[in-house]
């Protein structure tokens, strides 16, 4: 296989999913791991992808296509996957037996739900799907918002909501994109939603994929400041680490299942 060719299944790859790591690649390609930190650097030096520990990121322009636009919920779901699942599994270290917390719709907080479904905690959620999933497996205690199914973003809304009378040691949430101004929303309904659940709890934990990095939807609901944890995947760059710790957020990197240190 040529060096265009592997170049050319990495740009594929990273399309599908934030972050690859060398051990990743080595699979995909059969080569040797020297060959593929050798595709990685000359894919960093030509500016299309990020080399980072361990493997290379879609670099901010290349990768996924950016989108202003939220996707379905049942699009967004099978999208980063493994990232997804790797984020909540750290994040489930967070939660205490006996917590009330919050977790809102999303694919990632619906990976964090399932994780939490037996333990013993009150969750209050106004994901349908993540509602659907605990009612049938979970034995934990369940709150579910009131209002109307929307079905494309997946949640439960009241059409004139009222601030729930439920409060949470954390707040657990995903993001459409992640800037210097904040979490960032393209869809109003998750706008209204986010904002009013946010007073209902002590901290917030965001759950993002790296690839949020690179979305710039229109609406930013919350400032970094309102923000105590950031959950991510390893595809994370310097720069975006480093805006995230001088905003005094604790980050959290997320490692693939067999991966961790």
């Amino acid at each position: 296989m040529s060096d265009f060719d592997r170049h050319k299944i990495i740009k594929d790859l990273l399309k599908e999913r934030p972050f690859a790591s060398v051990r990743d690649l080595q699979k995909v390609l059969g080569v040797s791991a020297a060959t593929v930190r050798r595709d990685i650097d000359k894919l960093h030096e030509t500016g299309i992808a990020q080399k980072v520990y361990g493997g290379v990121s879609a670099k901010d322009g290349y990768g996924a296509a950016p989108r202003a636009s939220a996707r379905p919920y049942d699009e967004n779901r099978d999208i980063a996957v493994e990232a997804k699942q790797a984020i909540a599994r750290v994040a489930e270290g967070l939660v205490r037996d006996g917590d009330s917390i919050i977790v809102h719709a999303g694919s990632t907080c619906y990976y964090l739900g399932m994780r939490l479904a037996r333990r013993n905690l009150k969750i209050y959620t106004n994901s349908m799907p993540l509602a659907a999933y605990l009612g049938e497996h979970g034995t934990c205690q369940l709150v579910i918002a009131g209002g109307e199914l929307h079905r494309e973003p997946g949640i439960i809304h009241a059409v004139q909501p009222q601030q729930p009378s439920f409060f949470a040691s954390k707040f657990f949430l995903g993001t459409q994109g992640i800037s210097e101004e904040g979490m960032l929303e393209s869809h109003p309904l998750l706008v209204r939603a986010i904002s009013a659940l946010s007073e209902c709890a002590d901290e917030i934990v965001v759950l993002a994929d790296s690839r949020k990095f690179t979305l710039r939807p229109r609406n930013a609901v919350l400032p970094l400041s309102r923000v105590s944890t950031l959950v991510t995947d390893e595809g994370i760059s310097d720069k975006n680490a480093k805006m995230i710790e001088d905003a005094g957020i604790t980050l959290m990197i997320a490692r693939p299942a067999g991966e961790q240190a």
